[in-house]
């Protein structure tokens, strides 16, 4: 759905990171399925990605499968290198 959308249109990436079936095991629940981290060439395309007319549609669809009250989102810049080689980021 995303990838056909204007909204789609802005991101350079999507990855999913579920967690691991393992680690549902036990009374030890952090609260959290996975990550998903979405690329953007600025802020300003982030911002216009949320500002597309059919974003509110792609949103709609979110909230079927998931829980959007307990969603967290942090934004960042491209990572400072702090050991490996930064040439082979990404490393997907």
């Amino acid at each position: 759905m995303i990838a056909a959308s204007l909204s789609g249109t802005h991101v350079l990436r999507y990855e999913q990171h579920p967690r691991p079936l393992s680690d549902y095991s036990g009374d030890d629940d952090p609260g959290f399925d996975g990550v998903t981290v979405q690329w953007f060439e600025s802020m300003d395309s982030y911002n216009a990605h949320m500002s597309e007319p059919d974003f509110q549609e792609i949103w709609k669809d979110i909230e079927r499968f998931l829980d959007t009250d307990k969603l967290h989102f942090v934004l960042t810049e491209h990572p400072h290198v702090v050991m490996g080689d930064d040439a082979t980021f990404p490393l997907a």
